[in-house]
C-alpha cells in the first residue's frame, strides 16, 4: 500500500511539473505574440516614440535613434504591416521579417522597406525586447 501512494504521489508530482513547464512555454508565447501584435500596431500608426519602449533598454542607450531618423520617421505614414511568422532561433531568440509599405506625406511616393526583426526574452523582465532596433527606413528595396 505504501508503495502505491508514493507512486501515486510521485506520478503527481512529475505530472505538476511537466505542467508548469509547458504553461511557461505557453506563457512565453503568449507574451510573445501579445508583444509582436502590440509592436505592429504601434507601428502601424506610426507611434515611433512609443515603439522605442519596445527596444531591449540597452541596445536602445547604445543606439538611440538621431535626430534624422526620427524625422525621416515623420516623413512617412505607415500604409501596410505584413509580418511573416516568428522563427524560432533559440528558447529565448526568435527573428520574424516585416514588409513595411511607406507613403512620403509630402510627395505621396509609395515604396516598401523589409524590417528583420530579432527578439530576445528577458527572464528576469518576463517580456521580450526588440534588439535589431527600429526599421531602417532610409533603405529602398
Amino acid at each position: 500500500m505504501r508503495h502505491r501512494t508514493t507512486g501515486f504521489a510521485l506520478a503527481t508530482l512529475l505530472l505538476a511539473l511537466g505542467a508548469c513547464a509547458n504553461t511557461e512555454i505557453r506563457s512565453r508565447q503568449t507574451l510573445l505574440d501579445e508583444t509582436l501584435r502590440s509592436y505592429a500596431a504601434t507601428v502601424r500608426w506610426g507611434d515611433i516614440e512609443r515603439a522605442q519602449a519596445f527596444i531591449e533598454p540597452a541596445q536602445l542607450a547604445a543606439n538611440p535613434p538621431g535626430a534624422i531618423e526620427l524625422a525621416r520617421f515623420r516623413q512617412v505614414q505607415v500604409s501596410g504591416y505584413d509580418a511573416q511568422p516568428a522563427v524560432a532561433v533559440s528558447e529565448g531568440e526568435v527573428r520574424q521579417v516585416v514588409q513595411i509599405d511607406l507613403i512620403n506625406v509630402n510627395t505621396q511616393a509609395a515604396r516598401s522597406v523589409i524590417d528583420r526583426q530579432v527578439w530576445k526574452f528577458d527572464e528576469a523582465a518576463k517580456r521580450w525586447w526588440l534588439v535589431s532596433g527600429l526599421p531602417d527606413i532610409s533603405r529602398k528595396e
